[in-house]
């Protein structure tokens, strides 16, 4: 049943004042029954929700808030089909044959994403016109380089473009060359949780939303997942909160909740431009994020607003000085540009591991968890919660994809996470050096 009048509470962004509303779900109340409950109503969650539901599982999904609340409703909308940190070889070396299956899910997951939204007839802005990572030095071509024959070892259809390349491919001089995924791309990523939680409706997921989970334990040979206002049997619960883990409950499952530090990522984007500008600027409307740690990133919506960010280290008056260190930056590499103004600010949490890599834990029978996509939760995530419905749908371990391990609390994670942003002029300083 739809609560037309439902609680709410939308994230003040581009995406949400461009993006169709959806009735809100009412919250659980009583004691009910499924198969499956996924708790969280982001891309994770709800891709798993989704394939679970197709392979016939009763499943009901209980959101905190409302569907996209967290990160998958207010990222940047980029489609990447890398990690940001371990490189092919690293991820087989650490995890062998299931590392070579995890490089295989990466490498796959752009392709995965416009598949599912093509299948589900998803109006999400989709855009499936590459990803491309300019190197900010020379220096960094040497990165773009390795990682090119690494992705492209692997089958994936990495391109490595050279100087003159880029500078067409972007309408600027301040790139050197870089890496282009031409399976990447970007989309409207609220749009994509509203679309894929409609789909799972019609596949029929019983969707809670402004429902808290604050604890899950055993009941008999399954799990009691409670929420302040009911509880339901399960044979299987599937945790998919990511760096929102603890923001609602500090009871589910603390463990896991702290193995990441929630880092605030800011975006933005201007006013429409004018055609003429759009065809001087990124003319194929490829996503982009560069090389450096303190990140550079930008491409177009479907309304031709150029959307972008960065981090920043001392959140005091963060918009006003964001529109001037990233009105800056945008003018440097796009002269033609001038100066941009900004009509959103917006933020949301990224959930970082300290290893960079995403963390797959399996916190009893048939109870597991996802965590920390640091950055490329868009296409992985929606990949990986497929791949952790087939888990739970009893697919063999040894054919899948999730290195499994346990949850490992950071030590003093509140204070890291506060302390997280001081680590921004350290990445600035290493973006000035010379990689080995």
């Amino acid at each position: 049943m739809f609560i037309p009048n439902a609680k709410t509470e939308t994230v003040p962004s581009l995406w949400n004042d461009v993006t169709p509303p959806r009735q809100i779900c009412e919250s659980l109340s009583g004691d009910q029954q499924s198969d499956v409950v996924v708790i969280g109503g982001g891309f994770t969650g709800l891709s798993c929700a989704l394939h679970l539901a197709k392979s016939g599982h009763k499943v009901a999904l209980l959101e905190g808030r409302e569907i996209g609340f967290g990160g998958s409703g207010r990222n940047n909308g980029q489609v990447i089909p890398v990690l940001s940190g371990p490189e092919p070889d690293q991820i087989e070396a650490r995890y062998g044959e299931t590392g070579e299956r995890l490089v295989q899910l990466i490498a796959d997951s752009a392709d995965f994403l416009f598949r599912l939204v093509a299948q589900e007839n998803i109006a999400c802005e989709e855009e499936q016109t590459g990803w491309f990572q300019p190197a900010h030095s020379q220096g960094h071509m040497k990165v773009s380089q390795a990682r090119v024959k690494a992705w492209a070892k692997r089958g994936a259809p990495a391109q490595l473009l050279d100087q003159q390349q880029c500078e067409k491919l972007l309408g600027s001089k301040q790139w050197f060359g870089g890496m282009l995924n031409p399976t990447g791309g970007h989309i409207n990523p609220l749009a994509l949780a509203r679309g894929m939680a409609q789909s799972c409706e019609q596949a029929g997921v019983k969707i809670y939303e402004n429902t808290i989970v604050e604890r899950v334990g055993k009941s008999g040979d399954g799990w009691l997942v409670s929420t302040p206002q009911g509880r339901i049997k399960t044979n299987a619960v599937f945790m998919a909160t990511n760096a929102y883990s603890n923001e609602l409950s500090q009871t589910l499952e603390p463990q896991t909740s702290r193995s990441l530090i929630p880092v605030t990522s800011w975006q933005m984007a201007t006013p429409p431009i004018s055609q003429q500008l759009r065809e001087q600027i990124m003319p194929n409307r490829q996503a982009v994020s560069d090389t450096r740690g303190d990140l550079q990133f930008f491409r177009f919506d479907a309304r031709n607003r150029l959307v972008t960010g960065a981090a920043l280290m001392v959140p005091i008056n963060a918009q006003a000085r964001l529109k001037t260190m990233v009105g800056a930056r945008l003018a440097k590499a796009f002269p033609q540009l001038g100066t941009p103004q900004f009509t959103h600010v917006w933020s949301g949490f990224v959930g970082m591991t300290p290893d960079r890599y995403p963390h797959f834990h399996q916190l009893g029978e048939n109870y597991w968890s996802a965590i920390g996509f640091n950055g490329r939760g868009v296409a992985l995530a929606v990949a990986i919660g497929a791949e952790i419905a087939k888990a739970i749908d009893g697919q063999d371990m040894n054919t899948l994809a999730l290195p499994v391990s346990k949850p490992k609390a950071i030590p003093i994670q509140p204070v890291a996470r506060r302390v997280a942003r001081l680590a921004l002029p350290y990445y600035r300083w290493l973006d000035t050096r010379t990689p080995k």
